[in-house]
Parts: structure tokens; sequence; C-alpha cells
């Protein structure tokens, strides 16, 4: 019997070699049919049942006499399965424990940048190299060409890859969302007397990358002030460590970019800060912590401790007594190469708006690990409203696949959070509710938009 099969089936032995279903060519190739939670499951309980039957016979006599449900009710009255299976499953062996994981510098990336100096991805006896890169085409670029195990996203963009939306389809996963809020619209000085956005038409705009919270946030932001971002504005992409120079250049008029660039801009004197993104959408996700479906099913235990690493990482980093601390340990030339100081307002939420006021608001930026499916159903609606994928969507199951809700509810529990008990929940993007359930009435109920 293979270590993974069913110890509960009585048809099979405890013993024998080769595929024990008769369905596959080889033991590994029944083996991999397995996920990895019920491989452990099985291995536990198979210890379990060699444990108290030695003999194959007297095995399936009492597995026949009393059937496998029945048989695994009793044991578990006297032994927990579950809870034994959780605890292997934790100590399983890593099938590798160096790892690279890439980072664009700016705060989304906090939990993943922080968990180096601070020890947290060493606590789960992982070896990882957090890797700064320039721009988020090449961070998709090396994750996919396997250079990174890992890395920090878009929000987005692990969407855009599944369903070959930019490139070729790769089923990717956000098993953990890095930050929410922390984002803002940052114009140049000289259009601080500009705040209406319906004189903005021919304005230049920045965003990081076309599949990004930042891009829709600002479509939609436009959009529902009349404006058109397709023909009443410019936007284009520009990596978020060059906005500010572009600024300062006069190649743009402003950014919705994430932190630490707009306070970078204010810092610098060459713009202000106009509207954060928590004041588009409360709560809205930014960046997430992304990995190939291929990483998860291959390395198992490695993806749950780092996962586990990233989730107490985010958690600590959710906690406002910490952020001075963590903005000491991002800000150094390896990860952020930014002021202190400047790191420290983001994180912290007092900071200087370019305007002469000094601004104090807890939550500018926060982080919160749980991946909602209905995070992942709103950006497909944008998607889809601009023009960057097309056709009938299967909004809910594409979301289920990609964004991991289920894997971040079992390692939360286990790292002594409460997690959400649902994986969807209805929110407000500037006071018009979106019911995941409904993405076709949602996206129909739009007067700008490029989808028909």
């Amino acid at each position: 019997m293979s270590t993974f099969d069913d110890p509960f089936d009585s048809s099979r032995s405890l013993s024998r070699r080769g595929c024990s279903c008769g369905r596959h060519a080889t033991e590994a190739e029944h083996d991999a049919v397995l996920s990895s939670e019920a491989r452990v499951g099985r291995v536990v309980e198979g210890a379990l049942m060699r444990a108290l039957f030695p003999q194959d016979a007297s095995r399936r006599a009492f597995l026949k006499a009393v059937g496998a449900p029945a048989a695994l009710a009793a044991i578990s009255q006297f032994f927990p399965v579950g809870t034994a299976t959780e605890a292997f499953a934790q100590g399983a062996p890593l099938e590798k424990k160096d790892l690279k994981v890439g980072f664009i510098p700016i705060t989304c990336a906090t939990p993943i940048i922080m968990a180096a100096p601070m020890g947290f991805y060493s606590k789960q006896g992982l070896n990882v190299e957090v890797v700064k890169t320039a721009g988020w085409a090449v961070i998709r670029d090396k994750t996919l060409n396997k250079e990174y195990d890992a890395a920090h996203m878009l929000s987005p963009m692990p969407l855009a890859i599944t369903v070959g939306a930019g490139s070729n389809p790769v089923p990717y996963t956000v098993p953990a969302i890095e930050n929410i809020n922390g984002q803002a619209i940052t114009l140049a000085m000289k259009h601080k007397d500009k705040r209406d956005p319906k004189s903005w038409k021919g304005f230049k705009f920045a965003v990081p990358f076309d599949y990004s919270m930042h891009n829709y946030l600002l479509r939609y932001y436009l959009a529902e002030h009349g404006i058109d971002p397709d023909t009443d504005v410019q936007i284009r992409a520009v990596p978020p460590p060059e906005m500010v120079a572009n600024m300062r250049a006069d190649n743009i008029d402003g950014f919705l970019g994430p932190d630490p660039m707009n306070q970078r801009a204010v810092y610098d004197g060459v713009g202000f800060i106009h509207i954060l993104s928590k004041d588009i959408w409360e709560g809205h996700p930014c960046c997430a912590f992304a990995a190939s479906r291929e990483f998860i099913t291959a390395m198992p235990n490695t993806y749950a401790a780092l996962l586990r690493a990233i989730i107490d990482a985010t958690a600590y980093a959710s906690k406002a007594e910490n952020r001075k601390e963590i903005s000491a340990a991002i800000a150094p030339a390896n990860y952020l190469n930014q002021p202190q100081i400047v790191v420290e307002q983001v994180l912290t939420g007092t900071f200087a708006d370019g305007l002469g006021q000094v601004q104090k608001v807890p939550n500018r930026a926060d982080f919160d690990a749980f991946p909602w499916e209905s995070f992942a159903v709103w950006m497909l609606t944008q998607m889809k409203r601009w023009g960057q994928i097309k056709g009938d969507v299967d909004y809910a199951a594409i979301a289920r696949q990609v964004y991991l809700a289920t894997d971040a509810q079992k390692l939360m529990e286990q790292q002594g959070l409460t997690p959400p008990k649902a994986t969807t929940k209805t929110f407000s993007v500037m006071g018009k509710s979106f019911d995941p359930a409904k993405p076709e009435d949602y996206l129909a109920s739009f007067a700008i938009k490029r989808a028909s």
C-alpha cells in the first residue's frame, strides 16, 4: 500500500506494491492526484491503522463489519486525527529552504520586506532572499522564468497571468494580500488650484502598470467625474521609483501611485496629495503575495511555511504601535531606499500633505492578509470594463482559482488569528455598492466603459 492510500478502504492492502487502485501506471502517478492536505491526512491515518491493525486481514474484517465512516468516527473519539494531521503538516520537512522572493521598493511590500530583517522567514525555517526589482514586467517575467520562487505583485497581476491577459496564460495564485489602502492621487504643485477633476482634461497621468489597482482606481475616479480615461487624459505606465523624477521633469501632471512615492513628492516639494485612495474605496487591496500554482503543488510544505511567515508579518504590520519599528527596518537602501521620516509618515498616518497641512489618518496604509474572492471579482469587472479581457467571464470560478481564501483561513487559524468565515463580501467604491454575485449588472451600470 502507498503511504498516501486510504487506510479505511477494505479492498486495499497495507503492504502490496504498485498502484493500489489499478487506475495509474505507477504509484507516483497515483500519489500525484492527492492534494497536499489529503496526503498528510493519509499519512497520519495510515500510521494509525497500521498501529491498531498490524495484519491486513483483521483491518479488512473490522472495516467490512462497521464501514469506513463509522471506523474513522470511532477512532477519532479516542485519537484527534485532525489535530495530528495539522501538527504533522507543520512539522513536515521543507522541500526547499533557500528561496528568492522579488519585490518592488514600495510600502505595499512591507510584510514581504520586513519578514527578512525582522526574522519572520527564519522563524519558519526558511532562508529567504528578498530581491529588489526594477518594475512589474520584470517581476512577472522573473517569476514565470522561475528565477524567483514567489513575488510581491500587484493584486490584479495573478488574475491577468492566469487568464492570459498581456501574457501567455499560466495558473497563478494570490495566497495573501500584502496591503490595503496606502495609495494616493498626487498632483504637481502647479495644479494646486485645480482640485476639480473636471478641469483635468489633457492631463498626463502615471500608474505603475496596466494591470494594477492604481490604473483601475484612477480610471474609476476619473469616470465618476465625467472624464473618459482613454480620450480626455493620457495614462502611462511608469515604474514607481521613477514617478517623482517624472513629475519633477514635468513629464506628468500627476500619478495614482503607491507610497512612499506620494509622500516623497511632498518631501521633495514637487507635488501634493490630492486624495488618498482609501477615500475612493476604504479597505481596497493593492499588492499581493503571489506564487505559481506549480510552486504550491510541487512544494506544499515550503509554500505553507512561506505563507505562515507572510501572514505573521502582515498581522504584526497591522498594529499601529509597530509601525515606527517597521519603518526603520525597511527604509534602508537595500529595501526602500527612502528617508526614514518619509516611510514613517506613510505608515503612521501622520503626514504633511504638500498644501501646508499636517494630516492624521492612522489607516492611510494598512495591512490585512485575507484574499477576499470578491476583490478578484471586482478587478475582473474592471479588466472587462476597459477592454483588457473580452467575452464571457466566469468571475466566481476564476476568483476561487486565483484568490486562495480557504488556504488563508486555515493558516491564519493555525497562527492563532481569527479569519473571516466567508470568502466574499460586498463593499462600496465611491458610494456605489458592489455585489460580487452580480458582476455583469455592476459592469452594465457604468456610462463610461469600453466593454460592449
